[in-house]
C-alpha cells in the first residue's frame, strides 16, 4: 500500500504516537529541569516572555504527555519460566507402581486446569487453526496488529460492526493481569493499557511461548481453562490427539464460549471455509452435550484418590498394580451383581504383597447399587466378626495354653458380666460337643472360642490385637469383655489385611504401604514364629473346616491358601481374609448404611471374591506350603472315644502328645448342662402337669454343691432333681459348699 495513503498515515501517527508516549518520561523530566532552571535565574516575572510562553507550553504538552504514558501504564507482568513454575492445576493424579494412571481427583473448584501442555505436545493442525482464527498475523507483528485496529477503525467510522483487533499478545497479557480486561474496563484508555502490555510481553517472550501460554490460559467453555481441559471434556482426547474439526469447534467456541451449537457449528463452517459443512451440526451437538467422562481417567481407585490426592497438581505414585487393581474390581462386581441389592449392596477388597508390605490393590467399592457410594469400605471400620479368633488361638497356642490337638467343650456356656450374663452361641445355633482346638479354629465354632479367651485373659488378647495393627481397639479389655472373642470390636479392612500377613510371615508385622514414598518399616514379632505357623496350617486345613463350611466350599483352592470368614452381629458384616505364600487378600462384603444382609454368610457373601482374587493372582504360579519353622515337632494322634479322626498334629516342640483323652470328671469346672441356657420350654395343657417336669443335669465334680431354682433350694447337684416350674422366666444357680455361685443359666417356661 502506498505510503501516502491515508490508512498508511494513520498507521505511521499511531507509531508515532507509541514512540512519544514511550518517550514521555525522559521529555517531562527535561521540560521540569528546564522550568527549575529559568526559575532559578530569573524569577517568575520572566516566565512571561514570548519565548518563555512558548518553552511553558512545550512543559505542559510534555506534562499532558506524561500523564498518557502513566494512564497507560501497564502492570508488571511475570516472565515465561515464572508462569511455568507457579501454574497449578485444579486435578490431582494418581499412578500405580509403574507410572500408569488409575485415578485423578478434582481439588480446586476455581476452574477446570489440567497439567501445563507443551506446545509440541498439541497437534501442529490443532495450534494452525486456532492461531488462524484468532490472529492469523501473529508471527509478524510485535503485540499489537496495526492492520486489524486500522480495520477495526474504520468500521466503526463507517457505522459497521467493528471487528476484534485484540492479539493472542494481549489476550495472554490479560490472562496474566486480570487488571487489564476487568468488568467496565474496557475502554479506550484500557485497550491502550493492553496494547502496550502485549508490546512489553513481546520484549521479554518468544513467539512459541505466548502461543503456548495461550493454549494452556484460554477459557473454552464452562469451567474448562486450557486446552487440555477443553480437550477432554468436550472430545475425550489429549491435545496432541486433536483433529482440524475438532481445532475448528475449539476455535468457534472462543468468542463466545457459551454459545449454542447451533451458532457453534455455523462459525466452525465460516472458519473452515469448507462447502459442505453439514457434519459440523453433530459434532457440536455431541461435543456440547451432557458432561462427558474423563475418558482416558480410568478412575480405578476413586476411594483412594479422595483419601490421598490432597492437594491440586500432585502426582501421587502408588503401590498398586494396576492390573490386580482390576481384578479385584471385577471379582467384587461380579458378586455384588449376583447377590442383588436387596441381599447386599456393598464390598471392598485389598490385596497385599507379603514380603514388601505394598498394597497391590485397594478397592473401596464400586458404587452398583450402593446407597453410599462414597464411603470407603477398605478403611471403615465395622464389626470384625469370627476374623479375630486366629490370633487368640495363636497367644493361647503360644503360651502354651493350648495345642491344636487340645479338646475343647462346644456346649452351652453363660458368663457372669458386668452388664448381665453373656451367653455365646455359634452361628447355626447347635453344639457339636467335645472338639479340638484345630475343628473348632477352622470351623469358627464361637464357644469354644469364648473359652479359649478365658485362658489368656481379655485384656492380653486386646494388647496382642494392638500390637498386630488393630488401632481401633482403643479401649481396655474389660470394655468389649468376653465377646472380644468372637469379634465385637471395629477393624478396617486394611488392618485385616496387615494382621492376616503377619501370619504368613510367622508372627512379624508392620505397615502396609500404600505409596512409593511409604518408609519400609522394619518388621517386628508379635507371635512367635510356631504358633503363626500352627494356627496358618489350621486355616489352610480344608478337612478341619469341614464339619461347618463342606468339602467343596469356596475356602478350597487347588493350591495352599489361609482363609478365615466372619460375620458380624445381626449379619451387617461379611468377612473373608486368607493369605498365600506371596499374597493377602482380604474382602468385606455387606451394607455401608449398616442394615442387615439377606440370606448372605461367609462362604456366599465375601468367600467367592477371596476366590476370584486368589485364583487370578496364582494364575500358573501356584502357592506352596509356607516353610515350616524350627521348635515345631509332629505326631500321629489318636483321640479318646473316636471324638475325631486319627491324623497328623503339629505341636510345639515339648508338648506333643500321641493320645488325646477327656479330663477326668473331678478336673472339669461345675456348670449346668441341662437347660440349656436361654432355652424356652412350653406346657402341653393336655398332659398333667406332674408329667412335665424338667430335667437337670450337671457336669464336672459337684460334691456338696447345691441347686437353687429362683429363690428355692432344690437340694444336692448330684442328685440330679426334676424340676415342675411355673409359667414365666427363671434363674437356675449352682452354688458350691461356700456358698459361691459357680455357674447360672436363664430359662423360660410357656
Amino acid at each position: 500500500m502506498n505510503g501516502g495513503t491515508p490508512l498508511a498515515r494513520l498507521l505511521a501517527f499511531a507509531r508515532s504516537l507509541a514512540r512519544r508516549i514511550d518517550a514521555a518520561p525522559d521529555a517531562l523530566a527535561r521540560g521540569v529541569a528546564t522550568l527549575r532552571a529559568t526559575h532559578r535565574e530569573r524569577g517568575w516575572r520572566g516566565l512571561f516572555t514570548p519565548p518563555r510562553i512558548l518553552i511553558g507550553g512545550g512543559a505542559l504538552l510534555f506534562a499532558g504527555v506524561g500523564t498518557l504514558y502513566w494512564i497507560t501504564l501497564p502492570p508488571p507482568l511475570p516472565g515465561y519460566a515464572t508462569v511455568r513454575t507457579t501454574w497449578q492445576p485444579s486435578e490431582a493424579w494418581l499412578y500405580d507402581r509403574n507410572g500408569r494412571l488409575i485415578d485423578s481427583a478434582r481439588i480446586d473448584y476455581r476452574a477446570r486446569r489440567l497439567a501445563w501442555v507443551r506446545l509440541e505436545d498439541v497437534a501442529p493442525v490443532a495450534r494452525d487453526v486456532l492461531v488462524t482464527a484468532e490472529d492469523r498475523r501473529f508471527r509478524d507483528h510485535g503485540g499489537v496488529d496495526w492492520w486489524a485496529l486500522a480495520g477495526s477503525l474504520r468500521d466503526k467510522a463507517e457505522g459497521k460492526r467493528a471487528r476484534g483487533a485484540s492479539t493472542l499478545s494481549m489476550q495472554v497479557a490479560a490472562y496474566l493481569a486480570p487488571d487489564l480486561s476487568r468488568p467496565g474496563h474496557r475502554g479506550f484508555w484500557d485497550k491502550l493499557r493492553q496494547m502496550r502490555a502485549a508490546s512489553q510481553l513481546e520484549a521479554g517472550w518468544t513467539k512459541d511461548q505466548i502461543l503456548e501460554a495461550y493454549l494452556n490460559l484460554a477459557g473454552f467453555r464452562g469451567e474448562a481453562q486450557g486446552i487440555a481441559a477443553a480437550a477432554l471434556g468436550l472430545f475425550g482426547k489429549t491435545p496432541a490427539t486433536l483433529s482440524r474439526d475438532d481445532a475448528l469447534l475449539l476455535a468457534a467456541l472462543l468468542p463466545d464460549p457459551g454459545a449454542g451449537s447451533t451458532k457453534v457449528a455455523q462459525r466452525a463452517c465460516a472458519l473452515s471455509h469448507d462447502k459442505d459443512c453439514s457434519r459440523f451440526a453433530g459434532a457440536a451437538a455431541s461435543m456440547l452435550g451432557p458432561a462427558r467422562s474423563l475418558a482416558l481417567d480410568p478412575g480405578l481407585a476413586p476411594h483412594l484418590a479422595a483419601r490421598l490426592l490432597t492437594k491440586p497438581g500432585a502426582r501421587i505414585t502408588t503401590t498398586l498394580d494396576v492390573r490386580i487393581q482390576a481384578v479385584a474390581i471385577t471379582a467384587l462386581r461380579r458378586q455384588l451383581q449376583g447377590l442383588g441389592g436387596t441381599r447386599a449392596r456393598d464390598g471392598a477388597v485389598v490385596v497385599v504383597d507379603n514380603q514388601s508390605g505394598d498394597v497391590l490393590a485397594y478397592v473401596g467399592g464400586i458404587g452398583g447399587e450402593s446407597t453410599a457410594p462414597s464411603v470407603d469400605g477398605a478403611a471403615a471400620y465395622r464389626q470384625a466378626g469370627s476374623t479375630l479368633k486366629p490370633f487368640l488361638y495363636a497367644q493361647a497356642i503360644e503360651k502354651g495354653y493350648l495345642t491344636a490337638a487340645s479338646i475343647l467343650d462346644d456346649s452351652p456356656v453363660q458368663l457372669d458380666t458386668a452388664s448381665g450374663l453373656y451367653v455365646p452361641q455359634n452361628y447355626d445355633r447347635a453344639f457339636k460337643g467335645p472338639v479340638s482346638a484345630r475343628v473348632a479354629l477352622a470351623g469358627s465354632l464361637n464357644v469354644p472360642a469364648v473359652r479359649t479367651l478365658l485362658l489368656t485373659g481379655v485384656d492380653s488378647f486386646r494388647d496382642r490385637l494392638w500390637d498386630t495393627g488393630y488401632r481401633g481397639l482403643v479401649e481396655d479389655g474389660q470394655y468389649y469383655g468376653y465377646s472380644l472373642a468372637l469379634g465385637s470390636a471395629e477393624v478396617t479392612l486394611l488392618e485385616q489385611a496387615d494382621a492376616y500377613r503377619s501370619l504368613a510371615l510367622g508372627g512379624r508385622w508392620a505397615p502396609l504401604r500404600l505409596t512409593k514414598d511409604d518408609p519400609h518399616e522394619p518388621l517386628r514379632h508379635v507371635t512367635t514364629p510356631q504358633a503363626a505357623w500352627i494356627v496358618a496350617d489350621i486355616l489352610a486345613d480344608p478337612n478341619a473346616r469341614a464339619g461347618t463350611f463342606g468339602t467343596d466350599s469356596a475356602l478350597r483352592l487347588p493350591f495352599w491358601a489361609a482363609a478365615k470368614t466372619g460375620t458380624s452381629k445381626a449379619m451387617r458384616d461379611n468377612w473373608c481374609i486368607g493369605f498365600s505364600d506371596r499374597f493377602t487378600v482380604a474382602v468385606w462384603v455387606g451394607n455401608l448404611e449398616g442394615d442387615p444382609m439377606r440370606a448372605v454368610s461367609g462362604t456366599s457373601g465375601a468367600a467367592p471374591v477371596w476366590r476370584d482374587v486368589m485364583l487370578a493372582l496364582h494364575d500358573g504360579t501356584p502357592s506352596r506350603p509356607l516353610p515350616e519353622p524350627a521348635g515345631i515337632e509332629m505326631r500321629q494322634i489318636r483321640f479318646a472315644q473316636g471324638v475325631e479322626q486319627p491324623r497328623r498334629e503339629y505341636f510345639l516342640k515339648g508338648t506333643a502328645l500321641t493320645q488325646i483323652a477327656f479330663a477326668p470328671e473331678a478336673a472339669r469346672r461345675p456348670r449346668i448342662v441341662n437347660p440349656v441356657a436361654g432355652s424356652v420350654y412350653a406346657l402341653d395343657p393336655d398332659i398333667p402337669p406332674a408329667n412335665q417336669r424338667l430335667a437337670i443335669s450337671v457336669s464336672g465334680e459337684v460334691t456338696g454343691h447345691r441347686l437353687l431354682l429362683d429363690t428355692h433350694d432344690l437340694g444336692a447337684a448330684d442328685a440330679r432333681p426334676m424340676v415342675l416350674a411355673p409359667p414365666g422366666q427363671h434363674r437356675l444357680k449352682l452354688v458350691d459348699p461356700g456358698g459361691k455361685v459357680v455357674d447360672q443359666i436363664l430359662f423360660t417356661i410357656r
